[in-house]
């Protein structure tokens, strides 16, 4: 009889100890904290990733994820203040900022680890990472693109803009062989006389006057056919690379490779390569400047996205929104089998997460994106690889 009981006792005390571990486990939430702007200017686009949060939140379908937002106004001083809110709740990790002037107190709070949506990487702090599509990544899948097409020369051409450094920095990170890099003014007069040069314009436009006057002086029997052809051109000789790449966006963008027309550099014989244009709908219509190629985000998952937030909310969303939600769904997936103790460790293991947007590249504290490849050529867009 003292046997049994002692059995009994086993039973109860093992069915007590283990239901303890269950609702330990119940109530042990990964909590992810979202810095982004609720008032002022930019709340528009905190509504959008509030929401994409809230499908993120449905799809992932765990009660153990739980969200909280906090407002930045997209001022660092607010920032750091909703940050500090934060970690009294008990966040470890926080989604945001979105813009990269509001990161500028948050190095402060070392115990806290931040995934911002910015795209720039320079002089970030420990506890910061970057979440957004940098430029390393772009290049990363530029230099795949020139090696599958076997292209040799290339030069770079950059805006004089506060972006130049990050370019410069992507370039070494990288390992892209470019044979020349221009840094060249927006400001369209000075922009055309500084392509003139970059393609060495005037020699080429002069070959084309001195081989008319050689034939125009010649006694060949064909001289007004060769005449012909040659009052059909605008340059004689080659430029000396084989691709450009044009780190600019929007009107900007098509201003330079209007300036490579008008010095006779064709994209049909030069490949014309320019970083993540977000599927600019406008590029579709400026069939002179095509072909132009570049890297993005998988364009089928984003559509698929913007169908679903439009079923939900009725409106579209922007690119940030995507984002929002492949990070909720990234720290989850590293939470699973890490302790949120030290947030930072969960980003210093190398992994990958397939997202939305396409592939995260997560090592050293640095997330990288494996990027898809396009091609805009004859008003249609193309799938590279």
């Amino acid at each position: 009889m003292n046997k049994y009981f002692k059995v009994f006792v086993w039973i109860i005390i093992s069915f007590f100890y283990l239901n303890s571990l269950t609702v330990s486990f119940a109530e042990e939430k990964i909590k992810i904290g979202l810095l982004i702007p609720l008032t002022g200017k930019d709340k528009d686009i905190g509504q959008q990733i509030i929401k994409s949060t809230r499908i993120a939140l449905k799809d992932i379908n765990s009660n153990n994820l739980e969200i909280y937002p906090k407002d930045t106004r997209s001022n660092p001083k607010q920032t750091i203040k909703s940050a500090y809110e934060l970690k009294e709740m008990g966040v470890k990790i926080i989604v945001g900022p979105v813009f990269y002037s509001s990161l500028e107190y948050l190095n402060e709070i070392e115990d806290l680890t931040f995934v911002s949506l910015t795209n720039k990487t320079l002089n970030l702090p420990k506890n910061i990472l970057s979440g957004g599509v940098n430029a390393t990544s772009q290049l990363n899948a530029i230099k795949e693109f020139l090696e599958l097409n076997e292209i040799k020369k290339t030069i770079f051409l950059t805006p004089k803009i506060d972006y130049e450094p990050e370019i410069k920095k992507a370039i070494k990170q990288s390992k892209i062989k470019i044979s020349k890099y221009h840094i060249y003014d927006i400001e369209p007069t000075k922009l055309t006389a500084q392509i003139e040069k970059i393609t060495n314009y005037k020699v080429r436009k002069q070959n084309l006057a001195d081989e008319i006057k050689r034939v125009e002086n010649s006694e060949l029997i064909d001289k007004e056919k060769q005449l012909e052809k040659l009052n059909k051109r605008y340059t004689i000789g080659n430029v000396n690379f084989d691709s450009v790449i044009i780190s600019d966006f929007d009107e900007s963008l098509k201003s330079v490779i209007t300036s490579l027309l008008y010095t006779d550099v064709s994209p049909k014989k030069k490949f014309i390569i320019t970083f993540n244009q977000w599927f600019d709908e406008s590029l579709l219509e400026e069939k002179t400047i095509q072909p132009i190629y570049y890297p993005s985000i998988d364009k089928d998952n984003l559509e698929n996205f913007k169908k679903k937030y439009y079923l939900e909310f009725n409106e579209y969303p922007n690119y940030l929104a995507l984002l929002s939600y492949d990070l909720i769904g990234l720290i989850y997936y590293l939470s699973l089998n890490n302790e949120l103790i030290d947030a930072n460790k969960i980003f210093k293991k190398k992994s990958s997460f397939k997202g939305k947007i396409g592939i995260f590249e997560i090592e050293n504290n640095k997330i990288n994106h494996k990027l898809n490849f396009y091609q805009i050529n004859e008003g249609l867009l193309k799938k590279i690889f």
